[in-house]
Parts: structure tokens; sequence; C-alpha cells
């Protein structure tokens, strides 16, 4: 997910710093981003890129385990994986040494903006922002607002998100309601398919069937379940 996000970052032309834990990570990033199924490579044999624009955009992609040499940026979108102490611990500490006005995005699909802003010093400049994957695909951007998210933060990730080709939609969230508008309807849809396949009315497949061929989506609850899961191979 990180490594797509830096991609259509950089194809917007930002430059991009992707730092991980492991060379071995960020090999496979790098290689995604270059000659995976959503890669740039694949971006210019479906027309989307030109081969100067897809080269353009791998120049501005750096990769490397030093969190120091990552941090003194405009902004920092963390996309580490979904477990509410990681991450608080991830920002915590990031807010020591990042630059007073770096604007911190977390990717949590699900996590209060609130909870992981109260571990730094920076709530004004905390703010949720949602993608989708693939994140190169994908046009979801919800860019979810807490409780002391600045407006020209909102303005900020708002005018970022729209110039990387994606569709901006801003919502509330605050330590008491769940924002994340996406993800409260398509859990409330996976719950009700689970019950149709509990009481023996369908079986997952036609459940994703049936989904597909009356609203057009373009994979079932099912398939967005395994897709979200392990990727869309």
């Amino acid at each position: 997910m990180g490594s797509g996000i830096a991609q259509v970052l950089a194809i917007s032309g930002h430059e991009v710093i992707c730092r991980d834990l492991s060379e071995e990570v960020l090999d496979a990033a790098r290689e995604g981003v270059d000659t995976g199924r959503f890669g740039v490579r694949g971006a210019v044999e479906r027309g989307k890129l030109t081969s100067d624009e897809a080269d353009a955009a791998l120049t501005r992609l750096t990769f490397t385990t030093d969190l120091d040499a990552a941090v003194d940026v405009d902004l920092i979108i963390e996309a580490i994986p979904e477990n509410l102490g990681l991450k608080i611990r991830f920002w915590r500490d990031l807010d020591e040494i990042a630059p007073a006005d770096t604007i911190f995005a977390s990717n949590s699909s699900g996590f209060p903006i609130a909870a992981m802003a109260a571990a730094t010093n920076r709530a004004e400049k905390f703010i949720g922002w949602h993608w989708a994957s693939p994140a190169p695909v994908m046009k979801l951007a919800e860019i979810i607002r807490g409780p002391e998210t600045s407006d020209a933060t909102v303005d900020t990730v708002v005018r970022l998100a729209a110039a990387a080709g994606k569709n901006p939609v801003v919502v509330q969230d605050n330590d008491q309601n769940w924002g994340y508008v996406a993800n409260r309807v398509y859990f409330a849809m996976v719950r009700e398919a689970n019950r149709v396949v509990a009481e023996g009315v369908a079986d997952r497949a036609q459940v994703d069937q049936l989904m597909r061929d009356c609203f057009r989506w373009p994979s079932g609850p099912y398939g967005m379940v395994a897709g979200a899961g392990s990727g869309w191979s």
C-alpha cells in the first residue's frame, strides 16, 4: 500500500521518500512501482503514462531504511499495519524528530484520528488520508478530519489528493463517533452478506456475482475482503 501511495504522488510531481524497516521490503516496493501489475511500466502499456513520465516518476522516488533521512518533509503518510498501539508508538516517536510544520497523515482504515493525534503535539496538523487498494488505480481519497485538525491542514491534503487524480471527500471523526464512511458502509455490507450465506440463501460466489451484476461493482463483498487482505493480483 505504501509503495502504491508513493507511486501516485511521484507521478503527480512530488519528491517522495519511501522508508521501511527492511531492504528486502524496499526492493519489493521498488520493483512493484516499476514493473508490477499497477506499476508505471504497466501504465505506459495501457496508455496512461508516456515513457518519459514513467521515468521521471521513478527518479522522484527514494527508498531507505533510515528514518532520519525521511522526516524532513512537508507531509508524512503512514501506511504501517493496522495495529493501533503500533501506530501510536510510531507517531509519538516521529513527533519528536519531524519538523514542527510537517503534516502527519494516517492511512488507517478505521482507527480514530483523535486517538493517534493525541500521541503528538501537533493535533492541528494530524489528519486521516484513507486510500483504497490498489492505490494507483482507485480514486478514493477519504480525508478524515479530527476534532483539532486545522483548515489549513485539510486544505493542503485535499489539494494534494485532487492534484494526484483522486476524488477527495472530507468526513468528520472524533473520539466518540467513528468516521471512515467507506468502511462503515462496507462492513455493514459484509455483515449482511455473511447472514445470507449462513442462512443458506446463497453461497459466497453467488453473492459476489449478484452484487457485480446488479450494482456493477468491480468486486463483490467477499472478493473485496480477499483483495483488501492480500492485495489485488
